[in-house]
């Protein structure tokens, strides 16, 4: 029998790894270590291989000059991460409802910010939540992310049934839609959970650009672990800038804001409030 050659993953150097560092830097903040080669070519080269593009050098002189904004882009699609389920990190989907959501009863108006929102699941688990504890509504969500690919995903709000299994069965029967068909093993999220949340492209580095007005609670879980100290505290600052006085910042469990000048009190780890 003739041996199966072995597919080996091309070198990349480090004069290739520090021009996609600086781009990625540039344009959505994030940080790539020398240790992400292998990450780099594995989410950036069956794209090049369309292209007939063997060298990472030669995709970075295509995507780097400002006129070619879509092929770029779509470089951000494929290098940036979006690992997210329904009701992750369950902790702070308790807290909205044991503790902030009493606080604000007599609000007449709650707006909500998922600001790294990926796929959508954490901004419809919000939309979930609201609808059923403020079932007269008064509220909104607003989700964004610096990737148009994850966004087009979240508003068909169309999810294989794998990924609901932590949604709890009774807003399963109220909110989920099993699909039939060609939908078969899918679910969709119902009308009113939809409509209830806009979706809209925002670069956390380039918050500047956009005004979407003040919120009472925002989620900007697990992604600043993605930015360098400089620019984590430029993005945050620029959030907490549109948090409403009073209103609540959640990050990720595995990240803290100690240490950083930041207008917050902490109310328990991964929990700030913006003082009123």
């Amino acid at each position: 029998m003739t041996p199966v050659p072995e597919v080996l993953t091309p070198e990349v150097s480090d004069r290739e790894m520090l021009l996609f560092q600086q781009l990625f830097k540039q344009h959505i903040g994030l940080h790539l270590p020398l240790s992400k080669k292998a990450l780099l070519h594995s989410r950036l080269g069956a794209r090049m291989h369309e292209l007939g593009l063997a060298q990472l050098a030669d995709y970075h002189a295509l995507i780097a000059p400002s006129a070619n904004h879509a092929e770029r882009q779509r470089a951000i699609d494929l290098i940036t991460t979006n690992e997210t389920y329904f009701f992750r990190e369950q902790a702070h989907f308790d807290f909205v409802v044991r503790e902030l959501l009493p606080l604000w009863r007599h609000q007449a108006r709650l707006r909500v910010w998922s600001a790294a929102s990926s796929t959508g699941e954490e901004a419809y688990t919000l939309a979930m939540l609201l609808d059923t504890h403020r079932p007269g509504g008064g509220w909104s969500v607003f989700a964004s992310d610096v990737s148009l690919r994850v966004l087009n995903f979240a508003r068909r709000a169309l999810y294989p049934m794998a990924r609901g299994q932590n949604i709890p069965p009774s807003f399963l029967k109220r909110y989920c839609l099993r699909g039939t068909g060609e939908y078969e093993g899918h679910f969709l999220l119902e009308k009113a959970v939809r409509g209830a949340v806009e979706f809209a492209q925002r670069n956390l580095t380039d918050l500047a650009a956009s005004d979407d007005g003040q919120f009472d609670l925002v989620f900007l879980r697990n992604v600043i672990i993605y930015f360098d100290a400089e620019t984590k505290l430029k993005v945050v600052g620029d959030v907490v800038s549109r948090l409403r006085p009073g209103g609540y910042l959640v990050v990720g469990h595995s990240e803290s804001l100690h240490g950083m000048p930041l207008p917050l009190e902490m109310h328990s780890p991964s929990i700030y409030r913006k003082p009123s």
